[in-house]
């Protein structure tokens, strides 16, 4: 059970490690681009290359996903950011039960952002956490966990594509130890969980009063989507794609915001230090280099963003 680009890693990994894969359960297709044309998603895809049986159920509770189970029969469920919450009958029909691969350390990150609140909270590590699903939001027994590093200048499509690789080979190790028996689950210490909020648009703002390593945190965590934002002085939106802690204890001694430097970057005073925009994209534009902003909006030195 899975959506998303991140669960396609696993479901290749079940395939070519010789799991009778029985069933594969997505979302619906969904309407996207201009012409909103019904797409599927990359797990469907991906399925169909290799000739499996997929159902798009609009609800995993009712008669007719009971008896769809029913008929599958299977001995365990991998869910990988499937994007339903699984009811309690499908949760303890497997035998081996409902497998999950989280994307964070958990009991840190429960939630639907772990990966980017772990960048934007700059975290040095994250990692993968296999577990056995409860009825509780990220609560279940924990099975196996990996850690990987978070580089300084990692953003969230960096970690994401390096976590759902690692997912995908601790899923195997999981199911292998679940079946030999050698994996004794843990339970969760609650004291110690962390909440990743959903992403929302208030998140992205980038407020310059703030520390410049948290603006840069905060724009790494939210790229290349959503993208972290900010305001030109004529009002203009400009989503920040890239940027680059340039000296996060200078105190530049002018308003918050203040562009200070323009070139190939645009250097902007931050509450403590300076941050340096590396690439954007204005508003009805495409993303650009901040030298081509510079050069084609004509953005000043002393011009205030907000």
């Amino acid at each position: 059970m899975g959506t998303p680009d991140f669960a396609v890693p696993t479901l290749k990994a079940l395939c070519d490690s010789g799991y009778d894969v029985i069933g594969v359960i997505t979302q619906p297709d969904k309407p996207k681009g201009r012409g909103h044309h019904l797409m599927p998603p990359p797990v469907k895809e991906f399925a169909m290359e290799r000739g499996l049986a997929v159902y798009q159920p609009l609800t995993l509770r009712g008669d007719e996903f009971a008896s769809l189970l029913s008929q599958l029969d299977p001995e365990v469920i991998v869910v990988v950011a499937y994007g339903k919450i699984l009811p309690v009958n499908v949760l303890e029909y497997p035998k081996y039960k409902c497998v999950n691969v989280h994307g964070s350390l958990l009991p840190e990150y429960r939630g639907a952002a772990p990966m980017q609140r772990a960048i934007i909270d700059g975290k040095i590590e994250t990692g993968i956490t296999t577990m056995l699903m409860a009825a509780g939001l990220d609560t279940g027994d924990m099975l196996l966990k990996e850690t990987v590093s978070i580089g300084e200048d990692d953003n969230f499509e960096d970690i994401h594509d390096r976590l759902s690789v690692v997912g995908a080979s601790l899923l195997i190790k999981t199911l292998e130890g679940l079946e030999d028996g050698s994996i004794v689950p843990e339970k969760q210490d609650d004291s110690l969980s962390t909440y990743a909020a959903k992403i929302e648009k208030s998140d992205c703002e980038l407020d310059f009063s703030l520390d410049a390593k948290v603006l840069h945190d905060l724009i790494r965590g939210l790229s290349p989507i959503p993208l972290s934002f900010t305001h030109t002085p004529d009002g203009k939106l400009l989503k920040v794609v890239k940027g680059k802690l340039c000296d996060a204890d200078k105190v530049c001694g002018v308003p918050a915001g203040t562009v200070i430097e323009v070139d190939e970057e645009i250097k902007v005073a931050c509450g403590k230090g300076i941050l340096s925009l590396l690439t954007v994209v204005p508003e009805g534009k495409g993303r650009m280099s901040a030298g081509d902003f510079v050069r084609g909006r004509k953005i000043a030195v002393g011009d205030i963003l907000k």
